[in-house]
């Protein structure tokens, strides 16, 4: 340092430039610094990422496998791409072993929307927990990779799949699965693989290899396949009832089609694959299983061929056998005994159930191999809810509800293929007192999301087509007793619930589980011996080789998932179980069909109506509130989507007034003939007008209001009233004509009686507009006059001149009323003449009015003569007698016409003679001559046989407030 400091100061430049030209920074508190180099620095080294790929063709589509390149400090991990799709998977494992006496082997499938370049629609913008898909998608990938684990192997082992990225053609499972197969490959996890994956499709009755998610849509079936190169891990169909025959075909073809995937995974395992690790095994001893067999074999058997023993009992007794044991074992401090003993009484049990199985054909409770247990049917089971089904099969009993909505309750489905909503929804739940236990109750159980969704499929396949049925349908299937086979139930029970809801199903559908119990030669891995076992339960599941739920119509088969224990089942032995299952669903399909085998009506009702997206604007309202509002107030639900409105409600009630507010609203297409509801807005003279069909304005004049005579339209109406009416007209311009008496049921009318006439009669008409006959000479008497006047004889046009000509001599022996001679004047029939009997004959009126005319009465002694008459009798008018009406007892001497009155002379208490202008409800409109108009009112229930120019006396009593006189008849004893 001395140095450095002599030579800066015997340089001639200053202190500052001497420090920095011997490399040093500037001073800072004492200290030097050394100054930074001048050279670049040294660039990053380029890392070589050496990755391995295979490559192959399956189904003409090209397979990629690689590995290498991403993910390199997994145990294994591979990308496989098919197009545009890849998919990565990644395999650990735990490096000590896990406390259980189980596998915890866990797959988690994730699907995140940047696979095709979007973000969440979700409020924090990212994926949350896990999706039924992504549940499902799990389930398919463990299902054939669990069994091939090395028995005793417990390390806790996790299986990832993350789709990269996705172009919507190809479902990324089947990937996911293969990945997954080839990851372990890669691993050190011991593994008994491969496997290959594929899915079929069939379209026209071709089989399609690796189908595009297009191409499924028309496609009649749906199989996913895995195997391994000899044997059967894993089936899972779908199908539009398919036959046996063509789905054993279809497995045979899908077989050779997966085993494509074996050999590349292999390759790529031999270049890039790590060496197999010795993991500890947790296997029993020979020592142990032999002591638990001479202690509990016999206790075992006892319990196994007591076929009066339930569920319960059982399983009591096997517990109370293994505590015995275990009490043996502790008093001998045998602690790794005591360690798998649970285990050891478990194999015990297992090779005393299978091998009195294979040798003698009988099971745990007695029954034979193919024999189906007893099986109960209840339809209609809870009458209030939409639909509703309660099934037993054994000790499994599954209680099914339907619940009917509108489209736009459809379930939303964020995933990356497949349809963006699912209006057949089948939810399972597993509540663990079905089984007797006590248990928390969780969000989604995979368990559950995956026997509901294979429940679900078997359904869908006989659902009618979505333009007839566009609605939503949820399905409940509530587990209310467990014994093996509940999803079977649950197909059951859900296909009477949605016949018992009204739903028209194509046939009903029917489900079984079938098992499989093998003999296996220890030394060569190979059968000796099986025995199918159809409908098997819970303990023949859990001690059996095969769960192979296979539901279908009599057609065929809609829905099928298998499920094994051991490392693979050959083919042949899974297409014989078809066979098994379709004689046993036939059976379960005649108890549910003598239970119901129609559509029940429904009770929920349903309606579909089109309007105009302005229209349905007007009925949403401001930020959905109008909706709301309706929703709340009717109890009904409505669903709006393009043009269409969708309303459910519970009853026919709720639809009426939920339908009563939309057509309020935004109204409907006006249809003559249509009935509508709506509101008096202003009532006229001539009727009244009335607002109704979302606004719209019609006329309902005075004469459409009863069938009985209306004097003033504010007697019927009144502004603001609701009512019902009908459509009976429109024009070009719009104007719309209603009806309220068009719903009125019509006054009846008995038939008029004729009398009986012998002969033909020839009638002709007059040109005083009567009639003129020659009757034969045979007429039946008259029968006995049912109104109080005489009866008549019709006379002729000659008669009738000369009693014309005598009558305008004197006047004053003219009637009362002057009638005016009408020909075509038919009888008139009101409400209100109850007292007169209709019983007259045709041309009973006009012989009233020519006897008026003529002016001849007839007296009794007259009417007698007429019996006898021959040649110059006509028809006899008959009537009964009554109470003599005001009519009848006017004076002869009235004159026909009302004389004219001037407005001055009327007062109080004038007498005058007036002729009725108009009939009306309550009362009548008088001419009192000289353009005044009186007003006659009818006093409680007095007859008002009247009729528009009759001349009657009246008298003035008063005047309204507005001038009107009004009038009061004159009895003939006030004259």
């Amino acid at each position: 340092m001395s140095s450095i400091v002599s030579r800066a100061r015997s340089s001639s430049l200053p202190n500052f430039l001497a420090w920095r030209a011997l490399g040093f920074r500037t001073i800072c508190s004492g200290g030097l610094g050394i100054a930074p180099s001048s050279s670049p620095p040294a660039s990053a080294g380029i890392k070589i990422l050496e990755s391995f790929k295979e490559e192959f063709e399956v189904g003409s589509r090209v397979v990629t496998l690689e590995t290498g390149k991403i993910a390199r400090f997994a145990n294994g991990s591979v990308v496989l791409g098919m197009d545009e799709t890849k998919v990565l998977s990644t395999v650990t494992c735990a490096k000590s072993k896990s406390p259980g006496d189980f596998l915890p082997l866990t797959v988690d499938y994730q699907e995140k929307m940047f696979a095709q370049g979007l973000i969440p629609n979700t409020y924090m913008r990212r994926e949350g927990a896990p999706k039924e898909r992504e549940l499902l998608c799990g389930r398919l990938i463990d299902r054939p990779i669990r069994p091939l684990f090395p028995s005793g192997f417990y390390h806790e082992v996790q299986i990832m799949a993350n789709v990269l990225s996705s172009d919507g053609k190809q479902d990324p499972d089947i990937l996911a699965a293969n990945a997954a197969s080839t990851a372990l490959m890669l691993s050190d996890v011991p593994w008994g693989g491969p496997i290959g994956v594929i899915r079929l499709g069939r379209i026209g009755g071709q089989i399609v290899v690796n189908p595009t998610m297009d191409e499924l849509n028309s496609s009649d079936l749906h199989l996913i396949y895995a195997c391994t190169r000899d044997k059967t891990m894993m089936i899972d169909v779908q199908a539009r009832e398919i036959t046996e025959k063509d789905l054993a075909a279809a497995l045979r073809l899908a077989h050779p089609e997966a085993v494509k995937y074996i050999d590349p995974q292999i390759r790529l395992a031999a270049k890039a694959g790590k060496q197999k690790k010795e993991y500890k095994l947790s296997m029993l001893s020979e020592k142990t299983l032999e002591k638990v067999t001479d202690l509990a074999a016999e206790r075992i058997e006892s319990v196994f061929t007591d076929p009066s023993r339930g569920k319960f009992e059982r399983g009591e007794a096997l517990e109370n056998i293994g505590k015995d044991v275990e009490k043996v074992f502790e008093e001998e401090g045998d602690q790794e005994s005591l360690s798998i003993l649970p285990k050891a009484v478990d194999t015990v049990r297992k090779k005393i159930v299978r091998s009195r199985m294979i040798s003698e054909g009988f099971r745990v409770d007695g029954r034979h191999l193919d024999e189906v247990r007893p099986i109960y049917c209840e339809s209609h089971h809870l009458p209030a809810l939409h639909g509703s089904a309660l099934f037993s099969r054994g000790d499994t009993q599954v209680l099914c509800t339907i619940t009917l909505g509108a489209p736009g309750d459809a379930q939303r489905l964020d995933s990356l293929v497949g349809p963006p909503k699912k209006k057949f929804m089948l939810h399972y739940t597993f509540p663990p007192f079905c089984t007797d236990e006590v248990g928390k109750k969780l969000g989604l159980n995979r368990r559950e999301v995956g026997h509901g969704t294979l429940a679900e499929k078997a359904l869908l396949a006989v659902m009618p087509p979505e333009e007839d049925f566009p609605y939503t349908v949820r399905i409940n299937s509530e587990v209310m007793a467990s014994d093996g086979s509940t999803s079977m139930a649950s197909v059951c029970g859900g296909s009477m619930a949605l016949m018992d809801a009204g739903i028209s199903l194509r046939a009903h559908v029917a489900g079984v589980s079938v098992g499989l119990v093998t003999d296996v030669d220890p030394s060569s891995g190979e059968i000796k011996d099986y025995r199918i076992v159809t409908d098997i339960l819970g303990l023949e599941d859990h001690l059996g080789d095969m769960d192979f739920k296979i539901a279908g119509t009599r057609t065929g088969v809609t829905a099928s998932q298998l499920d094994i224990k051991p490392a693979g089942i050959p083919l042949d032995i899974v297409c014989e179980s078809l066979e098994n299952a379709r004689k046993a669903r036939l059976q379960i399909l005649d108890h549910m069909e003598r239970e119901i085998n129609s559509p029940r009506d429904q009770q929920c009702r349903l309606a579909t109506l089109k309007y105009t997206n302005d229209a349905l604007r007007n009925l949403i309202g401001p930020m959905g509130a109008l909706k709301r509002q309706i929703e709340e107030e009717t109890g009904a639900r409505l669903s709006i989507d393009d043009g269409t409105l969708t309303i459910v409600a519970k009853n026919q009630a709720v639809m009426d007034k939920a339908q009563e507010r939309v057509d309020y609203i935004i109204g409907r297409e006006i249809v003559v003939g249509g009935v509508y509801k709506g509101t008096v807005t202003s009532i006229k003279e001539y009727g009244a007008f009335v607002e109704f069909n979302g606004g719209q304005q019609g006329l309902l004049h005075m004469s459409e209001l009863s069938h009985e005579p209306v004097s003033k339209v504010s007697d019927v109406l009144h502004i603001g009233k609701y009512i019902t009416m009908m459509c009976i007209d429109t024009d070009v311009r719009g104007n719309i004509k209603l009806s309220l008496k068009a719903l009125l049921p019509k006054p009846t009318s008995r038939p008029e009686k004729l009398p009986v006439v012998k002969e033909a009669v020839s009638v002709e008409t007059s040109s005083f507009g009567e009639t003129v006959a020659s009757l034969p000479s045979v007429v039946e008497p008259p029968q006995k006059s049912k109104l109080a006047v005489p009866a008549v004889v019709i006379r002729t046009a000659v008669e009738c001149d000369e009693a014309e000509k005598s009558s305008s001599v004197d006047k004053n022996t003219k009637p009362k009323r002057a009638a005016t001679v009408k020909p075509d004047r038919k009888p008139k029939s009101t409400a209100s003449k109850q007292t007169v009997k209709e019983d007259e004959t045709l041309n009973s009126t006009a012989t009233e009015e020519s006897r008026d005319d003529c002016g001849d009465t007839l007296t009794q002694d007259d009417k007698l003569k007429c019996t006898s008459l021959e040649n110059n009798s006509n028809i006899v008018s008959s009537s009964k007698g009554k109470k003599p009406s005001r009519k009848e007892k006017q004076s002869d001497n009235e004159a026909g016409e009302s004389p004219s009155i001037s407005a001055r002379k009327l007062k109080i208490g004038t007498e005058t003679t007036a002729k009725v202008h108009q009939i009306r409800t309550h009362g009548l409109v008088l001419d009192l001559g000289g353009g005044i108009r009186g007003m006659y009112k009818f006093e409680g229930d007095e007859e008002t046989e009247f009729e528009i120019g009759d001349t009657l006396q009246v008298k003035c009593t008063s005047f309204s407030s507005k001038g009107i006189p009004v009038m009061a008849l004159v009895d003939e004893e006030d004259v």
